[in-house]
């Protein structure tokens, strides 16, 4: 049987998994503080006929050997942590993140988890919780009498009451760091778990250790690039279509090899 039909079996499975991916960054080219996928392939492994560098006679040696490959797999995905575009809202609880860094988010089983996303509201306690209800970690809470908040870009939290000039301070925005964000599991909700590959979680306030600054009533937008990924959509599409030409070739060639039999 012909090797040529598994090749090119590994290659559609590899664009589909591109078109997969494009298509999820696409879908949330609107949502605040998304990362887009980026996946990694690798060869599959070669049939070494002969060996690079092999003796071809008492003399002689072969220059480049004799390999033929097996096709492609898919060894990962990764999310590529680049700014996105921030924008203006003026609200007082969107807070974006300029540089490096992530907000820290208390999960309902203790756990902690990181997010991008600076959508923040205030829940019927006062706290500041993200839009599934799950609050900021070290804990905010905004007080009732409050008639302004303040968040400065070094994470400074402090509100107005009434007519006093005066802010009083309430509590402080600590980001995390991690020395490989890459290595980060996304787990839906605009969140990310630590893991092994990511490292232990380095907090500091912004500004501090390498960790970017506040943005208060700005929030950051995904980083996909429409363009871009139309571009991949269209390369991956013809690489689909290219490998299974190879398929119907290599069917043609046994077509043929069969009716010689005949």
């Amino acid at each position: 049987m012909m090797t040529s039909l598994y090749t090119s079996a590994t290659g559609m499975s590899a664009q589909q998994s591109q078109i997969d991916t494009i298509a999820n960054n696409l879908a949330n080219v609107n949502t605040n503080g998304f990362k887009q996928s980026r996946n990694n392939f690798q060869d599959l492994l070669y049939s070494n006929e002969i060996v690079a560098g092999s003796a071809t006679s008492s003399n002689t040696i072969s220059p480049t050997g004799l390999h033929k490959g097996h096709g492609v797999k898919l060894i990962g995905s990764q999310k590529v942590f680049t700014q996105g575009n921030l924008t203006h809202t003026g609200h007082d609880l969107d807070i974006s993140i300029d540089g490096d860094g992530f907000f820290q988010v208390l999960r309902p089983n203790g756990s902690i988890s990181y997010s991008r996303d600076g959508a923040w509201q205030r829940d019927a306690n006062g706290r500041v919780v993200n839009p599934d209800g799950y609050p900021m970690e070290p804990e905010i809470v905004i007080p009732p009498e409050a008639t302004k908040l303040i968040i400065s870009q070094d994470g400074v939290v402090q509100i107005l009451v009434g007519d006093d000039p005066t802010p009083t301070r309430i509590g402080n925005v600590q980001l995390a760091k991690f020395i490989n964000p890459a290595g980060l599991n996304p787990i839906g909700k605009n969140l990310f778990m630590a893991t092994a590959a990511s490292g232990t979680a380095v907090t500091a306030d912004p500004g501090q250790d390498g960790i970017g600054l506040i943005s208060q009533g700005f929030l950051e937008k995904s980083n996909v690039s429409v363009v871009d990924e139309m571009v991949n959509m269209i390369v991956a599409q013809r690489a689909y279509e290219v490998n299974s030409k190879s398929i119907q070739t290599s069917d043609n060639m046994l077509q043929t090899a069969v009716n010689i039999v005949r």
